[in-house]
């Protein structure tokens, strides 16, 4: 163990990376100066690493938390989904693997799971234009599931990218895309936790018009409103990739309006979604986008691309100001990249996940992202105070993840301020590919910011 106050010199000098492990007592600096308790790790249990199926950014949730139990899930070295559960913060996981495989293979095949508000666990699993997979547990609390079973039972053939979301009330959502990738379709499902029972809200929220198709993420702020924003892609090369567009409802997902309050009429398609960030194809623009809110409602987007004047796709931040769209570009990264093809690929830096806390003045916000110009490590930029726009990047493990994505604990962070990321090394080869890999530590990387 290092002197602590030399470890806590060299932290309140360095302008980048924080390290990790250096020592337990080891203080971290968020971005506006003040101090934090560094992150600390809790294993799970070892899961398929052969690509990037469990730490794919577009799970819903990785991990999630209700009335003091949190729940993961992921594929074992067999592609049987395994479930956990444990009291927050415990060390010791009750683990439950299901009979249910899934095509692992596949890095589009991820799992998700939410916890409703009766607490009963909800899964879905082993999607890329296939029959839904659902079940749900038998008894709140419970890692035993039912069998497969339809949801609606309508536009449940060609699903991709399941994602749960947890309402105010307790009630769930259900997004996906029904579609192939540059034709699909955005469709929205709702659970009454009284009838445990689901029904389709939209057929197709989002339309591709059979042209194209939307990649969205969402987030539910505290006050209920669900915020969605999205990229376009016209075809199934990655390249044709384009736009940033926003949608928000306050009614459960019922109607849908613009960060103006214009009303949407339904479906939103290409000539009628509201364009927050014109990006033109061919710019590196990646798909998924990452939502978040303030305290406000004030939506923030996460994503990146490359500038028309440079060669360098840079991480970007777009946020509502409760006036207008503004944008930062967090221009840190020196390596340039392109993007082109199909399939899941190879890519030097994650898709990142948004986190913000307070409002206003004191607006504050956490980027989650992984680049090999930081070793693959899980890295945040921590943004203390937005007003003054500076911000401190530091990383929250020690070793190299691979191609890992950030996933996170939503609900935690909603409730408590503290990120729970999921955590593994996983090596994706581009287009599918299997790297040959021995299964990987599952963990759990929690960390409270000192804002």
């Amino acid at each position: 163990m290092r002197n602590k106050k030399k470890s806590l010199h060299l932290l309140s000098a360095a302008i980048g990376a924080l390290l990790l492990g250096m020592a337990s007592c080891q203080s971290f600096r968020s971005g506006d100066g003040s101090q934090a308790a560094a992150p600390t790790t809790t294993e799970v249990a070892d899961g398929w690493a052969n690509n990037s199926v469990n730490a794919v950014v577009f799970r819903k949730n990785s991990l999630v938390t209700h009335q003091g139990s949190q729940y993961t899930a992921w594929y074992d070295a067999d592609r049987h989904v395994v479930l956990a559960k444990r009291k927050s913060g415990a060390q010791q996981w009750d683990i439950q693997k299901t009979d249910f495989t899934g095509n692992a293979a596949d890095a589009h095949n991820s799992i998700s799971i939410m916890v409703d508000g009766d607490g009963y666990l909800h899964l879905s699993w082993d999607h890329h234009n296939n029959k839904l997979n659902y079940a749900r547990s038998v008894s709140p609390g419970s890692l035993q599931m039912t069998s497969k079973m339809p949801m609606t039972g309508q536009s449940e053939g060609t699903v991709s990218y399941p994602e749960f979301y947890r309402l105010q009330n307790g009630n769930l959502m259900f997004f996906y895309r029904d579609g192939g990738s540059g034709r699909g379709n955005m469709v929205i499902n709702a659970y009454d936790t009284k009838t445990q029972q689901w029904t389709q809200l939209h057929a197709n929220l989002i339309s591709g018009e059979g042209k194209r198709n939307a990649y969205w993420q969402a987030y539910i702020d505290r006050q209920g409103t669900i915020h969605v924003s999205w990229v376009w892609r016209e075809s199934p090369d990655i390249a044709s990739n384009h736009d940033l567009s926003y949608a928000r409802s306050t009614d459960g997902g019922k109607t849908w309006e613009k960060s103006t309050g214009e009303k949407y009429a339904i479906p939103i398609i290409e000539a009628t979604g509201e364009r927050v960030r014109a990006i033109p194809q061919n710019s590196e623009l990646i798909n998924q986008t990452s939502m978040g809110a303030d305290e406000n409602g004030n939506p923030f987007i996460a994503t990146y691309w490359r500038e028309a004047d440079s060669d360098i796709p840079q991480y970007h931040l777009v946020y509502h100001n409760g006036t207008a769209w503004q944008s930062l570009p967090l221009d840190f990264r020196k390596t340039p990249f392109s993007l082109s093809g199909v399939g899941t690929k190879r890519i030097p830096i994650a898709r990142p996940q948004v986190l913000v806390k307070n409002a206003g003045d004191k607006t504050a916000v956490l980027m989650l992202f992984r680049d090999e110009e930081r070793g693959n490590k899980a890295s945040a930029v921590v943004i203390g105070k937005l007003a003054d726009a500076k911000w401190t990047i530091m990383d929250l493990t020690q070793e190299s993840l691979g191609s890992w994505e950030p996933t996170y604990d939503t609900e935690l962070w909603k409730d408590k301020g503290v990120l729970n990321l999921f955590v593994q090394k996983v090596e994706q080869v581009d287009g599918e590919g299997r790297a040959d890999v021995p299964p990987q530590p599952i963990q759990v990387v929690e960390w409270k910011p000192a804002f």
